[in-house]
C-alpha cells in the first residue's frame, strides 16, 4: 500500500479478478488524527553546559555549514571511531583515531539539529528521520568497531547494542504516543554515554589485554555487558511504566481495553 496525495493505491485481489490491479481509494474523508506536539526530555548531568556551548558554537557558525554537513560529519566520526578500533590489532595507538572520532561524531550529531532550530530553518519530519536514521547507523559502527578491538568480544559488544537500540526504540514510540521524547535515563545521555566510551578507550591503552578475570571473560567484558544489563532493565523498566500510563489514560477517555 502507498500513498499520493489524498488517495490510496490497494490491490483488488479476488477470484475474479486474477491479476491483481491498483484501485485507487479516496481517503481525504477520512478523520485526521491530531498532530501531537513532541516535548523533548533531557535531564542529563552535563544538558545545561552542554547546551550553552552549542549556542555559542552555533552562533558563530559560517553560514557555508549547514545542517545536513554537520549529519554527515557526525556518520564520518563514527567511521574513524570503527576505523580506530578495528585498527588497534595492528597497534594500541589507532585507539587515538577512535577517540578523535567521538569527538567528531559528537560535533556532528549534537550540532545538526542546534544549527537548524537556531537558524529556525527546521524541517521536522525530515530531520527527525534522517538524525535518528544515522543515529542508528552510528551507534552500530561504534559498537560494531569496539567488538573488533583485542580487549571486548563480539558476543558481549552485540548485547550492548541491542540493549541501545532497544532503549531507542522505546523512546521513538514514546514520543508517538506521550509526545514524550526521552533523551536521557539515569541522569545520563548520549554524551555522558560519549564520554564513558572514551574513557573505556582510554583505560583499552592504559591496561592492555591482558589476561581475563574469569577465564576468557576479561575486565573489559564485564564493563560493556554491564552496560548492556542496564540499558535492557531500562527498557523493561520504562515499557512498564508507559504501558501503565497508557492504560491509565484510556481508562479515564472511557477507551476500555485495546
Amino acid at each position: 500500500m502507498a500513498t499520493r496525495g489524498h488517495e490510496r493505491i490497494e490491490r483488488d485481489i479476488s477470484p475474479s479478478n486474477p491479476s491483481p490491479r491498483p484501485v485507487l481509494t479516496d481517503v481525504s474523508a477520512a478523520p485526521a488524527q491530531p498532530e501531537l506536539k513532541t516535548m523533548r526530555i533531557q535531564e542529563n548531568v552535563l544538558a545545561r553546559h552542554e547546551r550553552q556551548l552549542l549556542n555559542w558554537l552555533c552562533a558563530r557558525m559560517p553560514g557555508w555549514v549547514t545542517p545536513d554537513l554537520l549529519t554527515a560529519l557526525g556518520v564520518i566520526g563514527a567511521i574513524l571511531t570503527f576505523v580506530g578500533y578495528a585498527a588497534s590489532n595492528l597497534a594500541d595507538t589507532w585507539l587515538w583515531l577512535a577517540i578523535a572520532g567521538y569527538v567528531i561524531q559528537w560535533f556532528g550529531d549534537s550540532m545538526d539539529g542546534s544549527l537548524a532550530r537556531w537558524r529556525k530553518i527546521e524541517r521536522p519530519s525530515y530531520g527527525y528521520f534522517i538524525d535518528h536514521s544515522c543515529d542508528g547507523l552510528t551507534t552500530a559502527l561504534i559498537v560494531w568497531g569496539i567488538g573488533t578491538t583485542p580487549y571486548v568480544t563480539m558476543d558481549v559488544v552485540m548485547v550492548a547494542l541491542v540493549g541501545y537500540l532497544l532503549l531507542s526504540i522505546h523512546a521513538y514510540l514514546s514520543a508517538r504516543v506521550l509526545g514524550e521524547f526521552k533523551l536521557s535515563y539515569l541522569a545520563a545521555g548520549p554524551t555522558e554515554l560519549r564520554f564513558l566510551l572514551i574513557g573505556l578507550t582510554v583505560a583499552m591503552m592504559v591496561l592492555g589485554n591482558g589476561p581475563g578475570l574469569f577465564g576468557s571473560i576479561s575486565g573489559f567484558d564485564v564493563f560493556v555487558g554491564g552496560i548492556g544489563a542496564i540499558l535492557m532493565t531500562l527498557f523493561v523498566v520504562q515499557t512498564l511504566v508507559t504501558g501503565r500510563r497508557l492504560a491509565l489514560a484510556a481508562a479515564r477517555d472511557g477507551q476500555g481495553r485495546r
